[in-house]
């Protein structure tokens, strides 16, 4: 850590920006002023001009005039769940800013959700387009209305981007959605197969069975998720999740079953062969619910990553295992890559990792996508009748375009390169910090898996409300792990502010 040290020194610790020279260039020329240059590290560029050179705080968090804007949001909007109050106009780039003037290194990005930078200088040249106008001013309701150029839009964004063996997209609105949506066509899938085809008609039972709720018109079937995993908050996507009680108290819930999650031990290289004891009992597990549960599963939807859970990871070896009791047993395999796709993970994919035989059935996305939905191959997927899969949008022109956007971003940086190489670096300076500090950085994990990092702190709520303090933002998830979810843009003079500051925080 000697050498990141000095390194940090370097730069100055608190740039002395103003509230006006925060102001993106392209705003024209009401915030034309240049915010102050980052200088290079390790003969690096930054990738955007006029991105500040480290986090500014200037008072506490939340500071005086953010706690007034607060007491009046909550007037017309709940503010319980508030982490911190942005000021968006003046946030760029790696950094969030406060209406206060505070500047944070903000590595937890709208938990996960911001791909690269805010106020994005070529993001901001897409939305001023006459096809974004169009779609943002006459949305259409997509099923019904398509307009004209809804196939180039997705072949030329959303497609051009979609996970090996699957061509076919049904859109959605947010990842909850886009797993809901999911499930309903692996239960249409099923049926249709024990019917005998898409041709075979419905019987008189099917359907009037469906408008009572009750089999064989609503069948008993399930859909088969793990412990400690997050899949959304709507009906379907509620019984799924299992990651804190606070997301599924007094909802009425599906009768679905859930299977044991590997929780490896760390490090690794330590546990090898306990840890693949742990995969092979919880692979077990999955077969038994799948060959014994009174709802048979129709498809195991899995996250690469266990990331609201707690951040737990498997080996691609496990997700294999996986993926053969799925085609074994003639059950759909759904990935929910809603937090873990585009990038984070030094792939555009996470499951890319994994090198399986045959692709996942259906892949979900959203957040750092902008938009939202599953990617599929299977032409059986598609409902045997129009209406089945069907609701007023069906999806957002608008963000598909951004995400377009995005995805020449993404490719004109080399930004999934970027990200698997600045999280080697990072993983290794954490790694350091553990061993200088192991009883506050713990179970570090996310080697090789680009910069979506995180560890365990026995004081996390603590350590995420200091991190701002010392001018980060950073996120948790489960119990007591500290996650890191930075941007894709965040390149290795980012790692070092991040490194320096987490010291700071473990030092305290």
């Amino acid at each position: 850590m000697a050498s990141l040290r000095a390194a940090a020194r370097l730069r100055p610790a608190a740039s002395r920006v103003t509230n006006s020279t925060l102001q993106p260039r392209f705003y024209g020329a009401a915030g034309a002023a240049a915010a102050v240059q980052s200088p290079p590290s390790f003969g690096e560029q930054p990738f955007f001009r006029g991105e500040p050179v480290g986090p500014i705080v200037r008072t506490a968090i939340p500071g005086p005039i953010t706690k007034k804007a607060i007491e009046d949001l909550d007037k017309v909007f709940d503010t319980r769940s508030l982490n911190m109050m942005a000021n968006y106009q003046k946030s760029f780039g790696n950094y969030i800013a406060d209406p206060d003037g505070n500047l944070l290194l903000d590595v937890y990005a709208q938990i996960a959700s911001i791909p690269v930078g805010y106020g994005n200088p070529s993001l901001h040249q897409a939305i001023l387009t006459e096809q974004m106008a169009s779609a943002l001013i006459n949305r259409p309701a997509l099923g019904n209305f398509p307009s004209h150029d809804w196939a180039d839009i997705l072949r030329t964004g959303i497609l051009k981007v979609a996970p090996k063996g699957l061509d076919q997209v049904f859109t959605a609105m947010a990842g909850s959605d886009a797993n809901e949506t999911a499930y309903k066509a692996a239960f249409m899938w099923r049926r249709q197969y024990e019917r005998g085809g898409a041709n075979v008609e419905f019987s008189e039972e099917d359907i009037a069975s469906s408008m009572l709720n009750q089999a064989p018109g609503a069948p008993q079937l399930s859909i088969l998720s793990f412990k400690t995993a997050f899949h959304g908050r709507l009906f379907g996507s509620l019984s799924t999740t299992r990651s804190k009680p606070i997301h599924k108290l007094d909802i009425p819930a599906f009768d679905w079953p859930q299977a044991t999650f590997p929780l490896l031990k760390y490090p690794l290289e330590d546990y090898v062969e306990e840890n693949a004891k742990i995969e092979a009992e919880a692979l077990a597990d999955v077969e038994r619910i799948i060959t014994t549960h009174h709802l048979p599963p129709c498809a195991v939807v899995v996250e690469p990553i266990q990331s609201e859970g707690g951040d737990n990871h498997a080996s691609p070896a496990f997700f294999r295992g996986l993926r053969a009791l799925t085609k074994k047993h003639n059950v759909l395999m759904i990935v929910d890559e809603v937090q873990t796709g585009v990038g984070a993970t030094g792939k555009f994919w996470a499951h890319e990792h994994w090198n399986l035989e045959t692709p996942p059935d259906m892949v979900t996305f959203s957040k750092k996508a902008q938009t939202a939905g599953y990617y599929f191959g299977n032409p059986e997927l598609r409902p045997n009748k129009p209406y089945r899969q069907f609701n007023t949008w069906m999806g957002d022109p608008a963000r598909a375009i951004l995400f377009r956007a995005i995805i020449d971003e993404i490719e004109r940086l080399d930004l999934v390169t970027n990200t698997a190489n600045v999280g080697e670096y990072l993983y290794g300076g954490i790694e350091q910090l553990a061993k200088e500090h192991p009883g506050e950085i713990m179970n570090l994990r996310g080697k090789g898996q680009g910069t979506f990092i995180a560890f365990d702190s026995p004081r996390r709520d603590e350590f995420l409300k200091k991190a701002k303090s010392v001018g980060v933002n950073i996120g948790g998830s489960g119990e007591r792990a500290v996650r890191l979810r930075p941007m894709l843009i965040f390149q290795r003079h980012h790692a070092d502010i991040l490194l320096e500051a987490l010291e700071k925080i473990v030092r305290s």
